[in-house]
C-alpha cells in the first residue's frame, strides 16, 4: 500500500488518565518494525476489560493508554521477516499472543503463552518502545493489539489471519468475549449432555457461555443476574430459567440448591465479582461440581472461601480466553462462524462511530447493552 513505511495520522480514542473519560484525538502511527504488523482496524467491540483499564483497575495499564482487544481489520502493511499475514489480509488481532516457542505454547493442554500480559508487559512493544505518539507524547500500547486506533501494530505472533469472507464488524467479537464464554463451557468445564448449568452474569461473556452450555447439550441452563432486562435474551440464547437475586431473601446458592436438588453440575462466574464467584462456586453439587472462573476481578482484588467447599470434591477452574490457542482456533472459530455453527451476532446490541466512544461506555455501565461495536 502508498501508506508502506510511512508514519500514519489517524483517529483513536485516547484515555490520558485514569477516571477520565476517552478522548478521540489524531495520533501518530509509526511503521512496523521487523517481525511486526501494521492493522487497519474496521470495528472493535467494548469488553469490561476495557473499563477495567479506564477505572486504573487492570494490572500493570499505563496512561496515557490506547485500550481496546476486540477487534478486526486488514493488514496495511508488514515488517521485514512477516510470513503468516500479508497486506489486505483480514485479520483478529489476539489479546492472548500465541509465541509457538514456549514451553506453554508447545503444551497441547495449554492455551497460555509467556508473550502474554500475566507475565510479560504489553505496554510497550517488545523493544520498549511505543508506535504511537500524540500531541508530541508518547502513547502506551494496550495489551500490544489497542484496537481502539484506527491504525495500529502489533507483533506478528498477535494476530491472526481469518477468511475474506469474513464480516469485520461482526466477527471483531471473536476476539474476546464470545470465545472466553463459549470456550469457558466448551473448553474448560467440558459441559457434559442432560447435566445442569449455572451462569452469573448475562453480559457478552456471561451469555456467550449460555451458547456454550446449550451447544453441549445441558438440559437447564439458569442464568443469574439482577437485571431482568437481560432475561429474555438469556433465554433466546439457550436459558431454562433466569433469576434475580434480589427477589430473594435467602443467599443465591441456597436458592439454586432448592431450584436444582444437590446444586448445578457446572457453574460460571461471568461477572468479576469477589462475591458472585464464592457464590458460584457454592452453587455447585458437593462432590462432582465444577464451578469456572470467566469474569475478571479488579486488580488486587481478594477472595474468601470456606474451604470444605473444595475438600468436598468440588472443582474450582480459571479459564483465560475460553481455553482457545488463540492464532490457532481464531481463524477455526471465524469459519465456524460463516458456517452458522454459532450467531455470535444476537450479542451486539449496538453499533456507534470511534467518535460516540464514551457513549458505548455509558451504555455498557447501565446495563443497557450487551456487546457495542465501534466502527472507523
Amino acid at each position: 500500500m502508498a501508506t508502506a513505511g510511512k508514519v500514519i495520522r489517524c483517529r483513536a480514542a485516547v484515555a490520558w488518565a485514569a477516571g477520565k473519560p476517552l478522548s478521540v484525538e489524531e495520533v501518530e502511527v509509526a511503521p512496523p518494525k521487523a517481525q511486526e504488523v501494521r492493522v487497519k482496524i474496521v470495528a472493535t467491540g467494548i469488553c469490561c476489560t476495557d473499563d477495567h483499564v479506564l477505572g486504573g483497575y487492570f494490572p500493570n495499564a499505563e496512561f496515557p493508554v490506547i485500550p481496546g482487544h476486540e477487534g478486526a481489520g486488514i493488514v496495511e502493511s508488514i515488517g521485514e521477516g512477516v510470513t503468516s499475514v500479508k497486506p489486505g489480509d483480514k485479520v483478529i488481532p489476539l489479546c492472548l499472543p500465541q509465541c509457538g516457542q514456549c514451553c506453554f505454547c508447545l503444551n497441547p493442554d495449554s492455551n497460555y503463552c509467556m508473550k502474554s500480559h500475566l507475565y510479560e508487559s504489553q505496554n510497550l512493544m517488545p523493544d520498549k518502545t511505543s508506535r504511537f505518539t500524540c500531541k508530541g507524547k508518547r502513547i502506551h500500547h494496550f495489551l500490544w493489539i489497542s484496537t481502539f486506533a484506527e491504525y495500529t501494530v502489533m507483533p506478528e505472533y498477535a494476530v491472526a489471519k481469518i477468511e475474506a469472507a469474513a464480516p469485520l464488524d461482526k466477527v471483531c467479537l471473536l476476539a474476546c468475549g464470545f470465545p472466553t464464554g463459549y470456550g469457558a463451557a466448551i473448553n474448560t468445564a467440558k459441559v457434559k449432555p442432560g447435566s445442569t448449568c449455572a451462569v452469573f452474569g448475562l453480559g457478552g461473556v456471561g451469555l456467550s457461555v449460555v451458547m456454550g452450555c446449550k451447544a453441549a447439550g445441558a438440559s437447564r441452563i439458569i442464568g443469574v443476574d439482577i437485571n431482568k432486562d437481560k432475561f429474555a435474551k438469556a433465554k433466546e440464547l439457550g436459558a431454562t430459567d433466569c433469576v434475580n437475586p434480589k427477589d430473594f431473601t435467602k443467599p443465591i446458592h441456597e436458592v439454586l440448591m432448592e431450584m436444582t436438588g444437590l446444586g448445578v453440575d457446572y457453574s460460571f462466574e461471568a461477572i468479576g465479582l469477589a462475591d458472585t464467584l464464592t457464590a458460584a462456586l457454592a452453587s455447585c453439587n458437593m462432590n462432582t461440581g465444577v464451578c469456572v472462573m470467566a469474569g475478571e476481578l479488579a486488580s488486587g482484588s481478594m477472595v474468601s472461601f470456606d474451604p470444605l467447599l473444595l475438600l468436598s470434591g468440588r472443582t474450582w477452574r480459571g479459564t483465560l480466553l475460553g481455553g482457545w490457542k488463540m492464532r490457532d482456533s481464531i481463524p477455526k472459530l471465524v469459519s465456524s462462524y460463516l458456517e452458522k455453527k454459532f450467531n455470535s451476532d444476537l450479542l451486539i446490541t449496538h453499533t456507534l462511530p470511534i467518535a460516540e466512544v464514551n457513549k458505548g461506555f455509558e451504555l455498557l455501565r447501565a446495563g443497557k447493552s450487551i456487546r457495542s461495536v465501534l466502527l472507523f
